[in-house]
C-alpha cells in the first residue's frame, strides 16, 4: 500500500466516532432575521476524529485552523496553526471519505510548504497561519500576526506549491501597537476569511482592535470587524461591525478563564456568511455555534478610527443563530474550519474542523452535515 492508504487506515484504528446524536437528525432555521429566503437546513453525518501525535512525512498533524473544498480535485485543503515551530508552515489536501450515510474518514493526500515572500520556508514563529480559501487566481491564506512581537496580521496568495503570489494591504488601524492603543489584540486578530461568489474577500478579526472596545465578557459581547476585500486587487472596500457574543459558560474550574471569538466565516453569497463563535471555559470545555449574518444595510465603518469614541449612527451586520452544537447532543472541539463542499455521491456537505492546539487533552475533530436547504438569493 501507499503511504497515503497506511495513513488512512491508521486514522481508521485510532479515531473515535461516539456521538449523542443520530446520523439523519435534521435541524432547520426556517426564516433566520425573518427572512424565509435565508433559511437553512442541515441534516447530522457524523464525526470522525483523529488523535493529537499523529505524524505525517515526520511532522506532527495537527492545528487545522482552516479549511476548504476543491472541486478540481474532490479534495480539501487544510491549514495548519503551527508557527513552524513543530515544521514549515503548510497546509494539507485532505480526501474526505463522505456520502449520505455519513462520514466515514479523513486521510492526508500530501502536504505543502508554505513559502515568504524571499521563496523561503517560514522562520519558527514569524507566523501564524489560521485561515484558507480557494481563490480564482490561487490559494488564499491569512496569518493572525503577533500582538506581543508586533507582527501584523496579513493575508497572502499562494500558489499551488505553497510560493508566494501576492500580498492584500492592511487597512489602517489594525496593525498591533506596542502600547496597545491601537489594533489587534494579541491571538485575537486575522482568525476568518471567506470568499463570496463575486470574488470579493473577506476577512474578520475574532474580537474587537483595541479602539474599538473590550473583550467579550460574561456581561458583554465585543465589536469585531469584518473587512471586505477586492479580491482582484487586493484592495479593502468596506469594513462592517459583527458583535461577538458574551462568553455564553462561565468556568467551572476555581480561578478558571473563559472567553468567546469569531473563530471562522463562510460566505454562502455576497451577503450571507456563516459565522462559528468559538467559547471555551476552563472546567467545562468548548461551547461552538454558527451564526448566519447578513451585511444587507450593515454600515460601512472604515473611516470611523474608533468604534468606543464614535458618535455616528452605525448599523451591525445582521445575525441569527443557525446551530449550537452542544445543545444538539455534541462535544465539539476547539472548531475553527468551516467549508461547504461535496461528498463522493455529490452530496452538498457542510464541513467542521477543529484546533487541537497539539495538545494531548485535545483532538482533531471533523463533523459533517448533509446541507437540505440553504439560502435563497
Amino acid at each position: 500500500m501507499t503511504k497515503r492508504f497506511l495513513a488512512a487506515a491508521a486514522f481508521v484504528l485510532l479515531s473515535s466516532t461516539v456521538s449523542a446524536t443520530d446520523i439523519g437528525t435534521t435541524f432547520e432555521t426556517a426564516c433566520p432575521f425573518g427572512d424565509c429566503a435565508a433559511g437553512i437546513s442541515l441534516s447530522y453525518l457524523g464525526e470522525f476524529v483523529i488523535p493529537t501525535g499523529h505524524m505525517e512525512n515526520g511532522v506532527e498533524f495537527g492545528g487545522i485552523s482552516g479549511l476548504d473544498f476543491d472541486a478540481a480535485t474532490g479534495h480539501y485543503i487544510a491549514i495548519s496553526d503551527d508557527r513552524s515551530e513543530r515544521g514549515p508552515a503548510r497546509f494539507y489536501e485532505l480526501e474526505v471519505n463522505l456520502d449520505a450515510s455519513g462520514l466515514k474518514g479523513v486521510s492526508v493526500v500530501k502536504q505543502v510548504t508554505l513559502k515568504d515572500k524571499n521563496g523561503e520556508p517560514f522562520a519558527a514563529r514569524t507566523v501564524d497561519p489560521e485561515s484558507i480559501r480557494l481563490g480564482k487566481d490561487g490559494i488564499y491564506w491569512g496569518s493572525e500576526g503577533d500582538g506581543k512581537a508586533l507582527l501584523a496580521p496579513f493575508v497572502r496568495v499562494a500558489s499551488p506549491d505553497g510560493s508566494f503570489v501576492r500580498e492584500f494591504m492592511l487597512p489602517e488601524g489594525f496593525a498591533p501597537t506596542a502600547d496597545k492603543s491601537t489594533g489587534i489584540r494579541d491571538n485575537l486578530a486575522f482568525e476568518d476569511l471567506a470568499i463570496a461568489p463575486s470574488g470579493d474577500v473577506f476577512v474578520g478579526v475574532e474580537a474587537a482592535l483595541y479602539q474599538d472596545g473590550p473583550n467579550p465578557s460574561l456581561t458583554s459581547g465585543s465589536l469585531s470587524r469584518i473587512v471586505r476585500y477586492d479580491g482582484a486587487t487586493g484592495e479593502p472596500k468596506a469594513e462592517y461591525v459583527y458583535p461577538v457574543s458574551p462568553i455564553p459558560q462561565a468556568a467551572t474550574k476555581a480561578d478558571g478563564g473563559n472567553d468567546n471569538g469569531m473563530s471562522e466565516i463562510l460566505a454562502l453569497d455576497d451577503h450571507r456568511l456563516l459565522a462559528v463563535e468559538r467559547s471555551y471555559a476552563q472546567g467545562f470545555g468548548n461551547t461552538i455555534k454558527i451564526m448566519m449574518m447578513d451585511l444587507t444595510d450593515a454600515t460601512d465603518v472604515s473611516a470611523i478610527a474608533s468604534l468606543a469614541k464614535n458618535d455616528q449612527r452605525v448599523v451591525p451586520v445582521r445575525k441569527s443563530q443557525v446551530l449550537d452544537l452542544r445543545a444538539i447532543g455534541l462535544v465539539p472541539d476547539n472548531i475553527e474550519a468551516m467549508s461547504l463542499g461535496k461528498a463522493k455521491d455529490g452530496t452538498d456537505v457542510l464541513i467542521l474542523g477543529s484546533d487541537n492546539n497539539f495538545s494531548a487533552g485535545q483532538k482533531t475533530q471533523f463533523y459533517a452535515f448533509k446541507v437540505l436547504n440553504r439560502p435563497q438569493q
